[in-house]
């Protein structure tokens, strides 16, 4: 494999999981990080042993680095995103692809005019046991996809949002449990059991309304363009963070997802497939982000976009917007942009 140098742009939590990535790529060398946050900067230079930038334009202009990862609050991926593409300079995106429907347009636009590629985060189509059952459901097998149910039942307190308050208003995160949360599991959803041609639902803030502006719970029914029907619930009120929990249901089986993958044949015959479990403060990220960037390092040599790429990543925002539209219908002036109208699921930008 052909030699890269990345860096690191938003030196907060997430970041973590990137540089540990970049750190089984052979011939891969991480070569400078970027945060507007002076401690965060310092303590990511120093301990990298790299060197540090304020602006990420300067950061381009100095290193010249071959791929960035971005890892910044919502309000400003596409923005740095777009600056990256026109610079010809490969994109690792953490999730969401943007904060409002026009920076997501922009972004989609940059990724189709530049030489350089792009990946989103969604590293949870990466688990074995989600690979697993959507093989098991696109061979045809499994008969007619009927619908499927989801929750996510998370718990997250006032203190999460004081530590970084970007995550709690809409101008800055763009939303609060459906942008930053549940967003993983609305995009399996929607991946295993095919595109969504319409959505009814309802966002609110139940339990942190004296913290936050956005939500913290959600709920809706998703109609898919093959007929299935799929009911989501989720929530940060709940006592703990337990597992994501996706059923499936098929004319000939029931697919269980809760970790690992429940599957279960109409004449009783159970299979199973595991997965690596995560341990630690934050096992809700997964086990899949190192899978997902050595996949997409794999691929910058070869021709053709990245799998998971701005339009593939707007399909899960688009739910959450369509969602946003019918229960904060007045959010443009919070969110400093305009709104589209939703009418068109899939534009051709």
């Amino acid at each position: 494999m052909t030699g890269y140098r990345a860096a690191i742009i938003g030196c907060g939590d997430i970041s973590a999981l990137h540089l540990a990535a970049i750190a089984t790529l052979p011939d891969t060398e991480l070569v400078a990080v970027c945060d507007t946050d002076e401690g965060r900067l310092s303590a990511a230079a120093t301990g990298n042993d790299v060197p540090g930038f304020a602006d990420h334009l300067s950061l381009f202009e100095s290193v010249r680095p071959d791929v960035v990862h971005i890892c910044t609050p919502h309000s400003t991926h596409a923005a740095i995103a777009v600056d990256a593409l026109e610079r010809g300079i490969h994109v690792v995106l953490e999730k969401p692809v943007a904060h409002t429907r026009d920076e997501a347009a922009r972004l989609v636009r940059a990724a189709e005019d530049s030489t350089a590629k792009i990946a989103i985060c969604f590293q949870n189509r990466y688990n074995a046991p989600v690979r697993a059952a959507h093989a098991a459901l696109s061979s045809g097998a499994l008969g007619r996809v009927l619908g499927a149910s989801a929750t996510v039942l998370w718990h997250r307190t006032a203190a999460y949002y004081l530590d970084r308050p970007w995550r709690g208003r809409w101008s800055t995160g763009g939303g609060g449990l459906l942008m930053n949360q549940a967003i993983h599991t609305l995009d399996l959803v929607q991946w295993l059991v095919g595109p969504v041609a319409s959505v009814q639902g309802s966002a609110s803030t139940r339990f942190l309304s004296d913290v936050i502006e956005v939500e913290d719970t959600a709920e809706m029914v998703l109609t898919h363009e093959n007929g299935a029907r799929s009911v989501f619930y989720a929530t940060l009120a709940n006592a703990t963070n337990a597992p994501v929990d996706i059923q499936i249901v098929t004319e000939k089986a029931t697919l269980h997802l809760r970790g690992d993958l429940t599957l279960t044949h109409a004449d009783g015959t159970i299979q199973t497939v595991t997965e690596t479990v995560a341990t630690g403060e934050r096992a809700y990220w997964g086990v899949s982000h190192e899978l997902l960037i050595q996949d997409f390092y794999s691929t910058l040599t070869g021709d053709g976009d990245f799998w998971i790429d701005p339009r593939a990543a707007r399909a899960s925002f688009d739910i959450i917007q369509d969602v946003y539209d019918q229960s904060f219908p007045d959010r443009a002036d919070l969110l400093g942009s305009a709104i589209h109208d939703s009418t068109e699921r899939n534009p051709q930008l």
